[in-house]
């Protein structure tokens, strides 16, 4: 077995977890799987897997490896699909994640427009309120709210949100408008109690005002603190995309503007290898049209 047919073989056991899933996806024998990681870390010189009767784990230097292994195979995946010609127009399957919320309200319809316009190509919408691994879980495309840290990935800037604090005109007629942070004390605050949520509110650019606020109701999702809100119930405060709707139809209206954070950026991030494939490079010019048209975020 060559060596970078080895190489596939150990990234599957890393990857399933075991050596008898491996053989069965590559439809190999458990033998033959086994003897090719043994030849793998024979020729390195060093262990990359420990096995047991009931379980494989991989060494740190296996860990390791496995990330080249997969580096250096998607590389010449890569390679292969330009000497092929297969750059040249989108195919195959593309994942795109995103928060729930945002990829429910702004990403969706730019995939769904995306796929119509090549329909020999699939989509998968990945919405998770956490940070997904771009490399690890598979993913082709990111849309991220937030400051990013250092890496690899390509990242194009398509927008920005606030942080904004909103009731409705009958809550504010009825209870009076706060001028002030610290007259949240004076209010019914409604709370999420969704991914990222805090009850110390943070107030101006550089987040130097902290108000701990004391909710008479928590709703597990933003769209019930919005809807309670909305039905004139009390305060709350989210970012500004998810009331978009609302605020232009009047429903919803912001308060302590003067008093907001810094806004939070929206990026479309891709990991761009040498080459991005003929459908990131198509998905990704198409999405950062369409989100910096998107008001809610610009």
């Amino acid at each position: 077995m060559d060596h970078l047919q080895a190489m596939k073989v150990f990234l599957k056991v890393v990857e399933t977890g075991g050596f008898s899933e491996a053989s069965r996806q590559l439809h190999m024998s458990p033998p033959a799987v086994t003897r090719a990681v043994a030849a793998l870390e024979e020729a390195i010189g060093a262990r990359l897997l420990i096995r047991t009767t009931r379980t494989t784990k991989v060494t740190d230097a296996g860990a390791r490896y496995a990330e080249d292994c997969r580096r250096i195979l998607n590389d010449i995946a890569e390679s292969e699909a330009a000497a092929a010609g297969s750059h040249a127009k989108p195919t195959g399957t593309l994942i795109v994640t995103a928060s729930v919320q945002f990829g429910k309200l702004h990403v969706l319809p730019i995939i769904t427009e995306f796929l119509t316009q090549h329909p020999t190509m699939t989509g998968r919408a990945l919405f998770l309120d956490r940070i997904v691994n771009i490399v690890e879980e598979g993913v082709d495309v990111a849309i991220r709210i937030g400051h990013l840290p250092d890496s690899e990935y390509r990242a194009i800037p398509v927008g920005s949100v606030r942080r904004v604090v909103c009731g409705s005109p009958a809550y504010f007629e009825k209870h009076g408008t706060p001028k002030v942070p610290a007259d949240l004390a004076n209010h019914t605050i409604v709370a999420s109690t969704a991914a990222w949520a805090s009850l110390e509110w943070r107030f101006g650019r550089q987040r130097e005002i902290g108000i701990h606020v004391h909710p008479r109701l928590f709703c597990s999702t933003n769209e019930a603190a919005i809807r309670a809100a909305t039905d004139g119930w009390g305060i709350t405060r989210v970012l500004s995309y998810q009331i978009g709707s609302e605020l232009v139809e009047g429903r919803l209206q912001t308060i302590l503007s003067g008093f907001e954070e810094e806004p939070l950026p929206v990026h479309v991030v891709y990991p761009e290898g040498r080459r991005a494939s003929a459908k990131v490079r198509a998905f990704v010019e198409f999405a950062v049209e369409k989100l910096r048209a998107n008001r809610m975020i610009n």
